[in-house]
């Protein structure tokens, strides 16, 4: 049996991402990549911020996408409930380049898997090869068996929504612009990108309660289209379907524990969130720069499974996360009931902060990781 400095179970974005970083280190990586499972295309995007951009910069990944595999957002209209009531965020007024990144899912997979293949220190193994390695990184998403093994508990809060995906084309160009609509009970987002027509292009994200996604899953393509038009009003043109349908359901969790001895936790293993803000991935990244740094910068004696050095990665990572899980979660309850004095107070909420210039920076900056 090989020895490794650390194993990575789980070959997605978090996982790979882990184990090109560790590499750059002059660590050896065993990853542990489960056997492709058969499915039809692959329709998600990732909303992308500055932070996990840069990262993906340092491991020589985000220069190799395709040109149209990444959509710079420059503007993003937030909707209340009510006619008139919308928050509205600019890259100009944030003094970036791009809010954020919409990236096609499937092409960051397989640029990272070439970044693997070509890494130094980087063994790829299947997910049930027996392996003995100094530290053990669990990036196998929220439905972790080696978790379980652990016995982590992992708190789980079903939201009883889905999330329906799909591609989309407008008759009219996206300008950069990211859509959104808080209505009372779902959440409707439609985000720029180039795929399968530059310039032209949505991809959809809309949460709604699950009896009501699965009955919209089941529509015809014209009466599925009909809806979502009549749902976004025609703001960003006629949209019509580009591909299937695909849903999954939505929950916020986190597990008790994030490391202990020779075990940490990183990417949906550790948590998830409402993708109604698009932080799920960039938590995720997140978590993998600063396990990269903590290993990095540890004493020369102490070792790679000692907890101690793992309790600094989860201090590291404790609040920014749990901030994001309450806003998510915040935000997804406050537009969840539709009392006429609550549907009130939130609008006028959205429109104050607009008007809120310094306000309304602080918190794209937060979500932004500018």
């Amino acid at each position: 049996m090989s020895s490794y400095d650390i194993a990575v179970r789980g070959a997605g974005a978090v996982g790979r991402s882990l184990a090109l970083a560790l590499s750059r280190q002059g660590l050896g990586v065993a990853l542990l990549e489960a056997l492709p499972r058969q499915q039809g295309p692959d329709v998600r995007t990732y909303a992308l911020n500055a932070q996990a951009v840069n990262l993906l910069r340092s491991l020589k990944v985000w220069d190799a996408l395709p040109a149209d595999a990444a959509t710079p957002v420059s503007e993003m209209l937030v909707h209340g409930d009510a006619h008139g009531s919308q928050l509205e965020f600019s890259a100009w007024s944030q003094c970036v380049d791009a809010l954020c990144w919409i990236v096609d899912a499937q092409a960051l997979d397989e640029a990272l898997a070439t970044a693997v293949r070509f890494a130094p220190h980087i063994t790829v193994l299947p997910a049930d090869a027996p392996v003995q390695a100094r530290l053990m990184a669990l990036c196998e998403g929220k439905h972790s068996a080696a978790r379980e093994a652990l016995g982590v508990n992992f708190e789980v809060k079903p939201y009883g929504h889905t999330a329906v995906a799909a591609r989309l084309v407008a008759d009219r160009p996206h300008q950069g612009v990211a859509w959104q609509w808080f209505r009372s009970p779902d959440i409707l987002a439609l985000l720029p990108f180039d795929r399968p027509r530059p310039g032209v292009s949505y991809g959809l994200v809309w949460s709604m309660p699950t009896e009501r996604a699965q009955a919209m899953q089941q529509l015809a393509d014209a009466d599925f289209e009909a809806a979502l038009n009549e749902a976004s009003g025609g703001a960003a043109g006629q949209l019509k379907l580009d591909g299937p349908r695909v849903g999954w359901p939505l929950q916020l969790s986190r597990a008790q524990r994030v490391c202990g001895p020779g075990w940490v936790l990183l990417g949906d293993t550790a948590h998830t969130v409402h993708p109604l803000s698009g932080q799920g991935l960039n938590l995720g990244l997140g978590d993998v720069e600063a396990l990269a740094q903590v290993i990095a910068q540890r004493e020369p004696w102490r070792a790679l499974s000692d907890e101690k050095l793992l309790r600094r990665y989860a201090r590291q990572r404790a609040v920014p996360t749990l901030a994001m899980q309450q806003l998510t979660d915040g935000l997804l309850h406050l537009f969840e009931h539709d009392t006429p004095v609550l549907r009130e107070l939130r609008n006028h909420g959205l429109n104050l902060v607009n008007h809120l210039t310094p306000l309304k920076r602080w918190l794209a900056g937060r979500a932004l990781g500018t």
